[in-house]
């Protein structure tokens, strides 16, 4: 294909992917805790600053009550200082407009430690405890996003997924779904609308001056999973879950024997609509992330 493409931030991968990835599309990345997951999407989001003028946006769900390490990853590797942006507090609308304010790069949106995901899990207080969470953190989302994407970033990552039997069960993954649905993929005026409600009217004329196009805005969602090999992985139906079905490509990173050692490796287990390698590729991380083999 000749579409214009979004580099991953490793070239070998880029390769891999028949160039790199297509915009306006979702990339799942599926591996076990501690396998460089983070440090991927942060090579991704950092390729957004010479791609398009604009790092990429890190939304971390995790429920951990702990971050993904991304400030200290991100500085490490790329000497990159990503500001967080303020939890807990109901965002200025018209600041969105105004390039002199600071959003943040990193938005951490749970404060919990230890809180279970699960609704399976969870009885009726604590499930209802976990909506009104949600809601509350859904103008703050909007505002993060919205406000990143009139100033030009294109592309986002979402961290922190964590593993469940029933991925329909996982409060995760019902934000994240919202997130992906009623933000990145819907255009710009109407994400605008969701955002200042009744204030809409207000604020339609700075809205018509800053439209973009959601095509253009590429996601990649980092999922940790039970499985820690890679044949665990790949061995894995692809139907699991709407992430993975949804997606138009999935790469799977995980553990693998080689003679008396384990290492790591990467695959490639679906990329629609282009050329992709079957290879598997070994890998290791290092004080400037990933490095492909």
């Amino acid at each position: 294909m000749s579409s214009p493409r979004q580099s991953t931030g490793l070239p070998q991968l880029d390769d891999m992917l028949g160039g790199g990835l297509l915009p306006g599309t979702l990339t799942v990345v599926v591996g076990a805790t501690g396998i460089g997951k983070t440090q991927l999407g942060l090579h991704f989001a950092n390729a957004g600053l010479s791609a398009e003028g604009r790092r990429g946006l890190i939304y971390d769900v995790s429920a951990r009550g702990d971050s993904q390490n991304h400030a200290d990853y991100a500085r490490r590797m790329f000497d990159w200082r990503p500001a967080m942006a303020r939890t807990n507090h109901r965002p200025v609308l018209s600041n969105v407009f105004d390039r002199d304010h600071e959003l943040g790069e990193c938005l951490h949106v749970f404060n919990y430690q230890g809180r279970r995901v699960s609704r399976s899990q969870l009885d009726p207080d604590q499930w209802h405890e976990w909506q009104a969470e949600l809601n509350a953190r859904l103008t703050q989302t909007l505002a993060f996003f919205y406000g990143h994407f009139v100033r030009g970033v294109r592309r986002c990552v979402i961290d922190g997924i964590e593993p469940v039997d029933r991925p329909g069960d996982s409060i995760q993954m019902e934000l994240f779904q919202y997130v992906y649905h009623q933000i990145l993929r819907k255009q710009s005026d109407w994400v605008a609308r969701d955002l200042f409600r009744q204030q809409f009217r207000a604020h339609a004329e700075a809205v018509a001056r800053h439209p973009y196009d959601s095509s253009d805005i590429a996601c990649m969602l980092l999922c940790t999973s039970h499985a820690v090999t890679l044949d665990g992985l790949i061995d894995r139906p692809l139907d699991e879950g709407d992430a993975l079905s949804g997606a138009n490509t999935v790469i799977y990173m995980g553990k693998v024997r080689e003679g008396t050692k384990v290492g790591r490796a990467l695959y490639v287990g679906k990329h629609r609509g282009s050329r992709c390698s079957d290879e598997i590729r070994p890998y290791e991380i290092g004080d400037t992330g990933l490095v492909l083999q």
